[in-house]
């Protein structure tokens, strides 16, 4: 099973040679491919071959490349991620707006219950009040216990003063967490031959990934966790250590995988939930 994941920095020609990726800069190294399930292409002083670009894909590799301020923004996908993605595409266009409402009650539960243990472990006096919105979400939310918990959940951990939208170290460091737990979703969705502009509570017009940015919400958490115990300059190894969040171990019905692996499963059960309806097939994940 692939579990490396891997960060290019600095100036290098990366290619395809034996089942290796080479990446040939000051000196010359080799990662087996079938070991590599992320891939961060940090630097744009970086060239890649079409042939490394193709072989990629066809391995499912999860590719994100960065900007010039090395920030997640864009992400390599295949156009078909299995055989069948027409009919599931079609499948997805059917879901019910009544299951999909129930499905996002359960993900927005998911969520909340994560922040209120990760508050209740910093012994915070807010943990009791999220636990109480747990049991006030309705279908779709309707009345915004997401956006109530996660003022009150922020301003716990960042202070009052803390706002999402400010240029500061946490903000950065979660964003750029955020965007590979997002890529590694986005993989999930196109392997499993769906529309990731689909999505189920987002659906923003010029959002590419409504559904990912569905699906992820209860596992922002873990980045969370990583960013407010290890304030530091955002470095490349400090980025590097965000990224390895994916291979953190977490539980799920007892059973040990790590956060690339839940995300598969944990995926696959929303997505069988939307079209049969049933809710409680969906799973969570514990750390």
């Amino acid at each position: 099973m692939s579990w490396r994941v891997g960060v290019i920095t600095g100036t290098c020609k990366l290619e395809h040679r034996l089942g290796y990726l080479v990446c040939r800069g000051e000196e010359t190294k080799k990662i087996f491919m079938d070991e590599i399930d992320t891939l961060i292409v940090e630097s744009t002083a970086v060239s890649i071959t079409a042939a490394l670009m193709c072989e990629l894909v066809k391995k499912k590799i999860n590719v994100v490349f960065c900007d010039e301020k090395h920030n997640p923004h864009s992400q390599l996908n295949a156009f078909y991620g299995r055989h069948d993605t027409s009919g599931v595409f079609r499948t997805q266009l059917l879901w019910k707006e009544e299951i999909k409402s129930k499905v996002w009650a359960e993900i927005v539960k998911q969520k909340i219950k994560q922040q209120y243990l990760f508050l209740k472990e910093l012994d915070s006096a807010q943990a009791n009040l999220l636990l109480s919105y747990i049991d006030e979400v309705e279908p779709n939310d309707i009345s915004n216990r997401e956006g109530h918990a996660a003022k009150v959940y922020f301003n716990a951990l960042f202070g009052l003063n803390f706002r999402r939208g400010d240029e500061n170290f946490f903000n950065g460091a979660l964003n750029y967490g955020y965007a590979i737990i997002l890529s590694a979703f986005n993989r999930e969705i196109v392997a499993d031959g769906y529309d990731t502009r689909l999505g189920i509570a987002h659906k923003n017009e010029f959002n590419y990934y409504n559904l990912a940015c569905d699906l992820m919400e209860p596992f922002r958490i873990i980045v969370d966790r990583f960013v407010f115990s290890s304030e530091a300059p955002i470095t490349t190894e400090y980025k590097r250590s965000i990224a390895n969040v994916l291979n953190r171990e977490v539980k799920i019905d007892g059973k040990k995988y790590t956060v690339i692996s839940a995300i598969n499963q944990y995926a696959k059960s929303v997505f069988k939930a939307l079209e049969t309806g049933e809710i409680s097939r969906i799973l969570s994940y514990e750390l």
